[in-house]
């Protein structure tokens, strides 16, 4: 298998199996965790509460198949909760531990931007612009500063080292809408929600 989808019956995953597939890729939904030892790729997606998510994945026996993965080399892609599970723990459910793989925390919207008759409303639901660092990840090849993609989310990813921060958006405040290092990566937009841009962005992880 080219692509491993992780299926661990949180949200409606078919969408992000159909976008690689339209881009020619040969991606599978998978509940088998012995599937992401021989996929040449991963993607975990993520839909609702942190907590919720974590536990499915454990209840499902990936953690440490989706963990041994990874330290070998197989890149992964984290997609909305998928990015926010890849770092250590979130104030959404205090009591349940992320992945590890990243330094940091997720914290929700906050700030005088989310209070008075005129606050943001929480969660962000929509588009969003995209920033980049000056040297952008190969995972935004291709796409301008300014680029929109579809965000649904309440809490954000506070990345302990600046560097694992891959993009930026704003809502409120600057926020990381993307982070990672080395083989591991996560965007807390939907790709495959976003159109071309979020086509863009699959197919450049797809030929990394």
């Amino acid at each position: 298998m080219d692509i491993a989808i992780i299926d661990y019956d949180v949200g409606n995953l078919r969408s992000a199996e159909k976008a690689f597939q339209h881009l020619g890729f040969d991606a599978h939904l998978t509940k088998d965790p012995g599937e992401l030892a021989k996929a040449r790729k991963i993607v975990l997606p993520g839909v609702g509460a942190f907590g919720q998510c974590m536990n499915g994945l454990r209840d499902h026996g990936f953690v440490d198949a989706l963990l041994a993965a990874v330290d070998k080399g197989t890149p992964l892609l984290g997609i909305c909760v998928g990015l926010q599970m890849l770092f250590e723990g979130s104030e959404e459910s205090p009591d349940v531990k992320g992945l590890g793989l990243l330094k940091g925390t997720v914290v929700k919207f906050k700030g005088p931007a989310f209070t008075g008759p005129d606050a943001l409303k929480i969660p962000q639901i929509g588009w969003n612009a995209l920033s980049f660092p000056p040297s952008p990840n190969p995972i935004f090849a291709g796409l301008k500063p300014g680029s929109h993609v579809y965000f649904v989310h309440s809490f954000h990813c506070a990345a302990a080292n600046e560097a694992d921060v891959l993009a930026w958006s704003d809502y409120g405040a600057k926020f990381c809408a993307s982070a990672g290092r080395e083989n591991i990566l996560g965007v807390q937009f939907h790709p495959e929600k976003s159109q071309t841009v979020g086509l863009a962005i699959l197919k450049n992880f797809g030929n990394m």
